[in-house]
């Protein structure tokens, strides 16, 4: 089993900046990757970003490439989301996501952060 925090979300205005976090315990030695999801109310999940842990390779959806930024502190277990460049349309809850071993089929959720951008 792998628990997932994540913290940082709040509000702020459009073109401001945010860093989420997601703290993994538990078994992480089988994490292979984790992401953060968004969803907003009456839209689908969408998937945003996603590290593999070993060797970091990353993905952006295109809708926040350029902006979003996803990191991770393997000694701490943390994987950070900077969100730069925020539009109302960012607006959304914001998970954080993990599986393995070998695969990116998520088994692990966290509760999840808000995120809310004002024009």
């Amino acid at each position: 089993q792998v628990q997932l925090v994540e913290s940082g979300g709040g509000s702020v205005q459009a073109g401001g900046s945010l860093r989420l976090s997601c703290a993994a315990s538990g078994n992480t030695y089988s994490t292979y990757c984790t992401a953060w999801f968004r969803q907003a109310p009456g839209k689908e999940r969408e998937r945003v970003a996603r590290i593999i842990i070993d060797g970091g390779n990353t993905y952006y959806a295109d809708s926040v490439k350029g902006r979003f930024t996803i990191s991770q502190d393997n000694a701490k277990k943390i994987v950070y989301l900077q969100l730069n460049s925020l539009k109302p349309e960012d607006t959304a809850m914001y998970y954080c996501a993990a599986a393995g071993p070998t695969q990116c089929r998520y088994m692990y959720w966290g509760q999840g952060t808000q995120v809310t951008v004002s024009s």
